[in-house]
């Protein structure tokens, strides 16, 4: 059978398939030791995950969008007006508050972060037909993602996607866990006795596929529902996301791409191209993060700024810019143009 892989079996399965497998086996083994980590070095674990994964990630969509000249030529409207609109929502809900606001934007990356899941599926899956059985991993892909937050949002978490109390207003939602929860494993079961009926009856396995959704029911229930730990969800959501999110970019836009296409970008697929990518990605991250510190947060060092009200709230929706860009973008950017018959 070939499998259809990214890039292929090595680099896919390293960088794409398996993060929510080895960051749950370093969390089994290890899991008084990372809450140490927690507790003794906050700042690290802050810029490691949120800052050299997280807030980094975001700019990697840079390398398939603004980065490319002709990518923006033939789409202008579209790389303008995301950002004026992300402002423009962004004013728009400060104006009724920072928790509004900060909600919002969990919710709109909540589904981000869904879609990404759904659509390295989809990748993985381009190869099948159409029919009952891909329909099953379709619905498998959303179970996974979507129970772990409506169990998140009826009951008390020791984290949160971006600040306190986010979630709160959706606990006045009528108890729906108990008929949500036994729906969960039960499609969890049908799924895999689908795939291992099919693995059975035509002695093929789509590893890359299997391994992708079985990656996402794993991180997604461990990391929200089993546990209850701010480090261990932001370790198995961030690592399980960002990281094959930003090999994808790398893999599909410059190491598969001809050397003229690539143009000014060329450099980057030389023998120190990677090196460069991140440390592109890594720059803007820096930068962003330090502008979130000095002057919003002031979480984990401070220039003892002080910013009036009356300008936060420009400012916060300004920052968060770059972020729901990157969110809105992404729903275009990865959509195939139409067959014209």
């Amino acid at each position: 059978m070939k499998h259809p892989w990214i890039h292929n079996a090595k680099t896919d399965w390293w960088l794409i398939l398996s993060p929510p497998f080895l960051v749950l086996l370093i969390i089994f083994i290890f899991q008084k030791q990372i809450q140490g980590l927690e507790n003794s070095y906050s700042f690290y674990t802050w810029l490691f995950l949120i800052v050299f994964v997280d807030v980094a990630h975001v700019y990697s969509t840079l390398f398939k969008t603004y980065f490319v000249k002709g990518e923006v030529q033939k789409r202008k409207l579209l790389y303008i007006g995301i950002p004026l609109i992300s402002w423009g929502l962004g004013l728009a809900l400060f104006q009724f508050g920072g928790l509004t606001f900060w909600s919002v934007l969990a919710l709109i990356a909540v589904f981000h972060f869904i879609r990404q899941q759904y659509g390295f599926m989809r990748i993985y899956a381009r190869f099948e037909p159409n029919n009952w059985k891909k329909k099953i991993d379709e619905v498998a892909v959303y179970t996974a993602t979507i129970y772990p937050m409506l169990y998140w949002f009826k009951t008390p978490r020791a984290f949160t996607w971006f600040v306190s109390n986010e979630f709160n207003w959706l606990q006045n939602l009528p108890d729906y866990l108990r008929f949500a929860t036994p729906l969960y494993f039960a499609i969890l079961i049908i799924w895999i006795a689908k795939t291992s009926y099919e693995t059975f009856k035509t002695k093929k396995l789509n590893i890359p596929k299997t391994a992708l959704i079985t990656g996402t029911f794993l991180s997604w229930y461990f990391g929200i529902v089993y546990f209850n730990n701010d480090l261990l969800f932001t370790f198995l959501n961030v690592v399980s996301h960002g990281i094959p999110y930003v090999a994808l970019i790398y893999i599909r836009e410059i190491r598969q791409k001809d050397n003229h296409q690539l143009d000014r970008l060329l450099i980057f697929k030389s023998a120190m191209g990677i090196f460069l990518f991140i440390g592109v990605i890594l720059c803007f991250a820096l930068l962003e993060e330090f502008l979130w510190e000095t002057l919003v947060w002031n979480e984990h060092f401070s220039l003892d700024l002080t910013v009036p009200e009356t300008v936060l709230q420009f400012l916060v929706p300004l920052l968060v810019v770059p972020q729901l860009t990157h969110y809105l973008l992404d729903g275009f950017i990865w959509k195939k143009p139409k067959k014209v018959s």
